[in-house]
């Protein structure tokens, strides 16, 4: 009867569990429109599916990015942050069943006794004292649980579903820092190589510059040339030298901001040449449809996790407002003496169940409730808001997109007729048919058509890697293909 007993109570504190009292949860509706507002291609593989070394074409970038992925800091935190939150799910897990515990223990107490003289009785182990008190010994080993909480509620499980789903968003958090990272490596290594080419063209500038100045130095050595025509050829000059300057500093930082994502010092041989063309697929990536797409993105994933670890917290918060169960049980040995603590005759065992029925707590669960509900309403303006961002940072991509083409053409053009009529400017000046005035203005127009002509090549670049970042791309180092 007495094995009986407590094997039924752990029989029932394990089978005791029961459905979570939290709310079902349901996904919220996305507040977004079910199209892009820029027309874009939905047909091929999706960008989510997409691997980084198919999508970057440059091998010196696919080895940069590796490296970034080894290395980077806060792909690391990230990492940690998931083992983190695993071992504390497995804390919470771990409340789902009884904790058993063996305990040995030996108590002296100290009794009054009628005798005065210290003795020793052979049979209780009992020692007499001469100040007439008695010690009694006692030697206990038992094997068993304490303050073991019967989940009939569900208030335990639905802690420990918040605990799984925290889990879960923190994993989704290390995905989003990983793709993240993989587009900040791509968009710093182009820049720096645009910023390079920037640095390439100031310093041609200057040369041109400084030979024409060099010339005219001469025909003004001979009385060809006016002092005024010779000092605005040294603005040419010195603006150059300048911009050689300050892209020179650029092109530094740029490398010092490369070197942070990598996480290490950046190999020579894997930084970009001066031009940047053609090192990104570019061609076209299909946008898809914004409900599966904005479902697909980490960040999105974890914003939902965390709502659904709300709504499990609420299950927590209701299921306080009824009885709480507890058990504590133990079998073992006890004896006044060591040696017949296993002997036959000493078994004992206990078996005290508990219930507590919240009467009156000036409102605390009522509150603690109340906040629940409020947390999870904020969890879900949050789950929206961050659809609604995913949706507009895809939007502003596609509508950079959709001029680009054209942008670049354009652009093309204005420096071929820049370079023409600097020409005819130079001969013009140099037949002296007009004044170096002609010739500054345009071979300024030349170098901003030239300078501006290099940010929309790099803004075609950066935007398909961004492209390529907000519609989930990145996490796969190659290609999914579906069988």
């Amino acid at each position: 009867m007495k094995y009986s007993l407590i094997t039924q109570a752990v029989l029932a504190a394990m089978l005791a569990g029961c459905a979570s009292m939290a709310p079902d949860y349901q996904r919220p509706a996305a507040p977004v429109a079910e199209q892009w507002p820029a027309q874009a291609s939905n047909q091929g593989t999706p960008a989510a599916d997409i691997g980084w070394r198919e999508f970057l074409l440059d091998n010196r970038l696919q080895q940069l990015v590796e490296l970034a992925l080894q290395n980077n800091r806060d792909l690391r935190v990230a990492a940690l942050n998931i083992e983190q939150a695993r071992a504390e799910y497995q804390v919470q897990r771990a409340d789902l069943f009884p904790t058993v515990n063996v305990i040995a223990s030996r108590t002296a107490q100290l009794g009054s006794a009628s005798s005065t003289s210290s003795s020793t009785n052979a049979t209780t182990g009992a020692v007499t004292s001469s100040s007439g008190g008695s010690v009694v010994q006692s030697y206990r080993a038992t094997v068993g649980f304490s303050a073991y909480e019967l989940d009939f509620w569900g208030r335990i499980r639905s802690l420990n579903e918040q605990a799984l789903q925290s889990f879960f968003a923190t994993e989704e958090a290390r995905r989003s820092t990983h793709i993240s990272l993989v587009s900040e490596v791509a968009s710093a290594w182009l820049t720096l190589a645009a910023d390079m080419q920037r640095l390439k063209l100031a310093q041609d500038t200057l040369q041109s510059q400084q030979a024409s100045y060099d010339l005219t130095k001469q025909g003004f050595d001979i009385g060809v040339y006016s002092a005024l025509e010779l000092r605005q050829i040294q603005i040419s000059v010195d603006t150059a030298r300048a911009d050689v300057a300050n892209y020179r500093s650029q092109v530094k930082q740029d490398q010092n901001a490369l070197v942070l994502l990598v996480g290490q010092p950046v190999p020579e041989n894997l930084l970009p040449q001066s031009q940047p063309d053609q090192v990104t697929s570019v061609a076209d990536l299909p946008a898809g449809i914004p409900s599966e797409v904005l479902q697909r993105r980490p960040d999105i994933l974890q914003a939902e996790h965390s709502l659904q670890a709300a709504n499990a917290n609420i299950g927590a918060a209701r299921a306080a407002f009824f009885p709480t169960i507890t058990l504590t049980t133990t079998l073992g040995s006890a004896s006044n003496q060591l040696s017949g603590l296993f002997a036959s005759g000493s078994k004992v065992w206990s078996f005290a169940p508990q219930l507590t029925l919240p009467i009156f707590d000036a409102g605390r669960n009522r509150s603690k409730l109340k906040s629940a509900e409020v947390a999870q309403q904020i969890t879900v303006a949050q789950y929206e808001k961050a659809i609604q961002s995913a949706f507009k940072e895809v939007a502003d991509a596609l509508a950079i997109r959709e001029n680009l083409t054209e942008r670049l053409q354009a652009q093309q053009s204005l420096v071929e007729a820049s370079q023409e009529s600097y020409k005819l400017s130079d001969a013009r000046f140099r037949g002296g048919i007009d004044s170096y005035l002609a010739v500054l203005d345009a071979q300024r127009t030349l170098y901003s058509a030239q300078q501006t002509l290099i940010t929309v090549n790099l803004t075609a670049q950066t935007n398909q890697v961004t492209l390529y970042k907000v519609l989930g791309g990145g996490w796969n180092e190659s290609t999914k293909t579906n069988p």
